[in-house]
């Protein structure tokens, strides 16, 4: 006869555990079955939700954005635009962190003029300077005395420097030590080494060095509110600017500085970064930058990120869209086709950036190419690339404000741009020639006919750029939901 009862290796301990107890009355009985249905429904619940967020997954409209254009041609600030439009709330907690940015630019701007003040040979007339005996001007003296006071600025352009860029990168060493050791010196010859003398600090695009800035920020590590900083808002860099402000002030307003930097068609107000007309504001020890500041504060990146978010302002189908920006930094010193082409599929639409105002400039990274000739021939490429013959193009004539001021200033157009000929030299007659020719790219180089999307910006201008981007965004959603058939 079989035994029918288990071995001990055959008997569960859970069972065991899950019996009831042998003393159970009735009324814990039902207490207990109560108990076990609302844990099964709970668990039922969590099980539907965890199966309804998968579905929810799968069904998320992924919207691709890439932002194209040769260096300083806006992308940067475009992809801020966004931001501050799209994750308001994003944007607001990291103002702070641009602070040491600003801080940056404003010694970044006093070096530059510092820099062209070096030895000067120039016959400035009525300028005050004083004639050596070649009967050449040097630098008054109260300018010398500038100077001199100015020196605290180098330990905080080091200072910050290391601040932005992480100690593990390759570049901080090189720039930091670039910095400390050149910056104010006066008495050497620096004629062939303007353009390289004076390195401009990057970054990789992305989060990281917010992360790494927003931690030194703060005394014990963590990152840094705008709560915070308005209850700890003197810091080292920030106290040494606040003191040297009427010393910077005067420097930029100097007549003689006035007139070198004329002479060698150093132009400040037209560079991105640029605060020297702002100092009482944003030297002050209180000073927290604004949505306008932040927009304007220049941070070269390198190399290429992709910055994901959900819209908090969106509304209607665009509800639960996530986006995905790929800003695209870099130099001319890397192959720019090369660097981009593998972004290229899969993507919605691209936002093509040519700062038309650069008619008569050349690239900081080649001297030998004129900037607006360098964005013909990148939208060229970008036009006639196959790859990309399906996607929209949406174009950004950028700058605009920046032209104004040079047509208005007497600058011709004409001078440098022959095919310009005779037209009026105002900014309406101008973008409309740079549109027509932008446009006449786009329709012979495309291969597969498409519209074609100009809009001439100002991106560091919040009220157009505002409107212009909400319109590119409906295109761009748009033409998301047709080609994924939800449309």
């Amino acid at each position: 006869m079989l035994s029918t009862s288990k071995s001990g290796h055959d008997l569960d301990p859970l069972d065991e555990l899950l019996k009831p107890p042998a003393d159970e009355t009735e009324e814990d009985r039902l207490i207990r079955l109560a108990q076990e249905a609302e844990a099964r429904r709970i668990s039922l619940q969590i099980d539907e939700s965890i199966k309804a967020e998968r579905q929810q997954q799968k069904k998320k409209s992924v919207v691709r954005l890439l932002l194209l254009g040769q260096s300083e041609s806006g992308k940067s600030t475009t992809l801020r635009h966004f931001q501050r439009l799209y994750t308001p709330s994003a944007f607001r907690e990291e103002r702070i962190l641009w602070r040491s940015v600003i801080q940056l630019n404003i010694v970044r701007s006093v070096r530059t003029i510092l820099d062209a003040l070096t030895n000067v040979r120039l016959p400035l007339v009525d300028s005050g300077g004083e004639d050596s005996d070649d009967g050449s001007p040097h630098i008054p003296q109260e300018l010398d005395l500038l100077k001199m006071r100015l020196t605290p600025l180098r330990h905080i352009e080091a200072l910050l420097i290391a601040k932005l860029i992480p100690p593990s990168e390759d570049e901080a060493t090189s720039l930091i030590g670039n910095s400390s050791v050149s910056l104010f010196q006066s008495h050497r010859s620096r004629s062939t080494e303007r353009s390289s003398r004076n390195p401009e600090v990057f970054v990789r695009p992305g989060a990281t060095w917010k992360g790494a800035l927003a931690k030194s920020s703060h005394r014990d590590g963590r990152p840094m509110s705008l709560d915070d900083a308005r209850m700890t808002t003197r810091d080292e860099a920030q106290e040494v600017l606040h003191s040297c402000s009427d010393d910077i002030i005067s420097l930029w307003n100097d007549k003689f500085v006035r007139e070198v930097l004329r002479r060698r068609k150093i132009r400040l107000e037209e560079l991105p970064g640029f605060f020297l007309n702002d100092l009482d504001r944003v030297t002050a020890l209180d000073f927290i930058p604004s949505d306008d500041d932040v927009l304007r504060a220049r941070l070269k990146t390198v190399g290429v990120s992709e910055y994901r978010c959900e819209m908090e302002a969106a509304a209607g189908r665009e509800q639960g869209t996530e986006w995905r920006i790929v800003d695209v930094g870099g130099s001319r010193s890397q192959p720019v086709l090369a660097t981009w082409v593998p972004f290229f599929d899969d993507v919605d639409s691209i936002i093509f950036l040519a700062p038309i105002s650069g008619f008569d400039q050349v690239l900081a990274e080649d001297r030998s190419v004129n900037r607006l000739e360098d964005s013909v021939l990148l939208w060229k490429a970008v036009c006639s690339n196959r790859l990309l013959a399906n996607v929209d193009l949406v174009l950004f004539l950028n700058k605009c404000d920046i032209l104004d001021a040079k047509l208005t200033s007497g600058i011709r157009l004409s001078r440098y741009v022959r095919s310009y000929g005779d037209r009026p030299n105002d900014l309406e007659t101008a973008s409309k020639y740079f549109r027509s020719k932008f446009s006449a790219i786009h329709r012979e180089y495309s291969p597969l006919p498409r519209k074609f999307y100009g809009f001439c910006t100002s991106v560091t201008d919040t009220t157009t750029t505002a409107g212009i981007l909400a319109s590119v965004r409906d295109m761009v959603v748009r033409r998301h939901l047709k080609q994924s058939k939800l449309l």
